[in-house]
């Protein structure tokens, strides 16, 4: 399931992250986004969700919503 499909505010383990840009690779990197850290979805919106990582919320587009595998 993609974090795009999550449900809002259930937290998920990151499985795999399916992109073959490394630049994008090291952002989501730097912003705690990585298999096996724990990421929960507060909310979906017409353009991408926001979501909660490690005490912190972001908010990101549906294709990198697409792109995290949980």
């Amino acid at each position: 399931m993609t974090l795009k499909e999550a449900q809002d505010g259930v937290t998920y383990t990151i499985q795999q992250i399916l992109t073959d840009d490394e630049e994008l690779n090291a952002f989501l990197f730097s912003l705690g986004c990585y298999s096996g850290e724990e990421i929960t979805v507060v909310s979906h919106l017409k353009g991408g969700c926001v979501i909660s990582v490690k005490d912190a919320r972001y908010h990101i587009d549906n294709q990198l919503a697409e792109a995290i595998l949980i």
